[in-house]
């Protein structure tokens, strides 16, 4: 039996502000063999909260049932009461964060995915993006196949349930032999836990213990958050088997040579998280190093945009001489469920969540840290309002290589015609901007941020968001929904 809850309470209206950045589609969390696994992975989701905002769900397993509760918004304030955490028995459960790339924003496309198949009940939470979903899907339609929702993990279920091997596990490998794209997945099963990397790895997965529990998790910080450690990442192209005989690993994919997303070090992760062997925050600390030795230029203070331009800053700031200040000051209280005031103050917007500090910057000359820029936007309005705080100078230095292609591999970007640098040089992004120089890290300054020398050419990272170099074939990649057969790399 499954029982099954869920909260169909939408926000008045999304929040605005952040639609100038790239948005990481999820963050997911499993537990096994533990009497607290769900309220384990409501307080992992919690520290995921940053991969996606828009939903969360956990399913548990209490040996006889499956029970599954999914909501719209936080985590907090869905998963941190007692009768839900109560409701979701068990001694294993995991749990999603949802920001959606794929399928509309409602209940039915919240993860974990539940179904009910021939071998019992299997739940699904997926990190990634299917980059030939809907050329599966449109098959799979025409086989008979009746889906629930308009996500593109349901795909792996429906081939799952439709595959001819004999076992679970053999039909969830034959599964994922069909799909393209990324994908980092923590199944739970009345048996235990399946867990698989895609072979590129470009998502990312860690496997800890706390005590006899095994943990999975997106991050690192995940693992911290309820006191278990560290023991390795996943492999990419690894799938585990977890249950009363412990953690199994098998690799059932040909081996290619992985190309795990360059952006997770960027902005994505949490810069307390460890990724690749390497602190988050140092690589930050080091991009915005490189940074200053590719464009430095004269000023009175290094200001980050907070709160994910304060790494690279600071390493700009230590590396240049220069001095790190706080020239504008966040507000944490400002979320996604915001009632939009009427559009005469709505230009007001950014100031609900940065505010220059006014006396602290006017008549100074500022080198503006930001990670990245996206369509442009939310740089022109920060610019802005430091210049009518009194700013002399305002110099942009972006912690990453212009963003000129959009990503398929679980990343919501905009169609690339609204990517700034897809149609702009970066003199004219300067113009559009409004500060006095702008410049980007180069590809191999990045590079060189995490130890790797200059990008070689067969790269060891999936860099295509700056270089147009896919990783993988984008089947379903047409602005007319035309199935595309040449390699990306001719198309980029």
């Amino acid at each position: 039996m499954t029982a099954i809850s869920g909260s169909g309470h939408f926000p008045l209206s999304t929040n605005p502000f952040d639609d100038d950045k790239l948005h990481e589609e999820c963050g997911i969390f499993g537990v096994w063999g533990s009497a607290q696994a769900s309220a384990m992975v409501a307080l992992g989701l919690h520290a995921l909260q940053h991969r996606g905002q828009e939903a969360a769900g956990i399913v548990s397993h209490d040996r006889q049932e499956f029970h599954v509760h999914r909501a719209m918004g936080h985590v907090a304030g869905n998963f941190d009461r007692e009768d839900v955490i109560a409701m979701l028995a068990g001694d294993a459960a995991i749990g999603h964060n949802r920001y959606s790339t794929t399928g509309e924003t409602a209940l039915r496309n919240v993860q974990p995915l539940f179904a009910e198949l021939r071998s019992g009940g299997f739940a699904v939470a997926h990190n990634g993006n299917l980059s030939n979903a809907m050329t599966l899907r449109s098959e799979l339609i025409r086989r008979g196949s009746i889906f629930q929702s308009t996500s593109d993990t349901e795909v792996i279920i429906h081939l799952l349930a439709t595959s001819g091997q004999p076992t679970l596990l053999d039909r969830f490998i034959d599964a994922l032999k069909q799909v393209e794209g990324a994908y980092s997945l923590i199944c739970l099963t009345s048996d235990g836990l399946i867990a698989c990397r895609d072979p590129l790895g470009i998502r990312p997965l860690v496997l800890g213990r706390l005590g006899s529990s095994v943990i999975l998790a997106s991050e690192t910080v995940a693992l911290d958050i309820v006191g278990a450690s560290f023991e390795r990442e996943v492999a990419p192209g690894e799938l585990l088997i977890v249950n009363e005989g412990g953690v199994r690993s098998i690799m059932p994919f040909e081996p290619v040579r992985a190309r795990p997303c360059i952006f997770e070090q960027v902005y994505f992760s949490r810069p307390d998280s460890w990724s690749e062997g390497m602190s988050v925050y140092q690589v930050r600390k080091n991009i915005g190093a490189e940074l200053a030795r590719e464009s430095p230029v004269y000023a009175d203070m290094v200001v980050p945009v907070p709160d994910s331009g304060t790494p690279a800053a600071i390493g700009y700031a230590q590396e240049s001489g220069t001095p790190f200040e706080l020239g504008i000051i966040r507000s944490h209280y400002v979320g996604r469920t915001f009632i939009q005031p009427g559009d005469g103050v709505r230009h007001l917007g950014v100031k609900l969540k940065h505010n220059a500090n006014r006396a602290l910057i006017a008549g100074k000359r500022l080198v503006l840290i930001d990670d990245s820029v996206v369509r442009g936007t939310t740089s022109v309005k920060i610019v802005q309002m430091l210049r009518e705080a009194g700013a002399a100078e305002v110099h942009l230095r972006i912690a990453s290589p212009p963003t000129r292609h959009s990503c398929f591999y679980g990343v919501d970007t905009p169609e690339r015609s609204k990517l700034l640098a897809a149609s702009k040089d970066v003199e004219a992004m300067r113009a559009y901007i409004g500060c006095d120089s702008l410049a980007f890290i180069s590809i191999d300054g990045l590079y060189r941020a995490m130890g790797d020398g200059s990008r070689p050419d067969n790269a060891s990272r999936c860099d295509a968001c700056f270089t147009g170099d896919y990783p993988t074939r984008l089947t379903d990649f047409d602005a007319r929904n035309l199935v595309v057969e040449l390699p990306l790399k001719a198309m980029a």
